[in-house]
């Protein structure tokens, strides 16, 4: 989860950031600030893509790491021995 958590994080309002900035540029004229800012702000779209791609990885892992650990403990539980009193 904590993997998780960092991607998440290190994603949070860039490109929103960027958005909002071109548009001051392009209020204001101007246009080389705009061109320079689309770009990054299409860098930022295809990050986004790649961490989503990372955090699905990330929780498809974690999900079956905790599915197997489940699992293990319902195993012990019935292998362990049952005290009378």
């Amino acid at each position: 989860m904590k993997d998780g958590k960092i991607v998440a994080i290190s994603s949070l309002g860039s490109a929103a950031a960027y958005g909002t900035v071109r548009e001051f540029a392009n209020i204001l004229g101007q246009t080389e600030h705009v061109s320079l800012l689309e770009e990054t702000l299409e860098e930022e779209k295809e990050t986004d893509e790649k961490l989503t791609q990372v955090a699905k990885q990330i929780n498809t892992q974690a999900n079956e790491e905790s599915d197997q650990e489940g699992e293990n403990e319902a195993k012990a539980k019935r292998k362990a021995p049952r005290r009378v009193a």
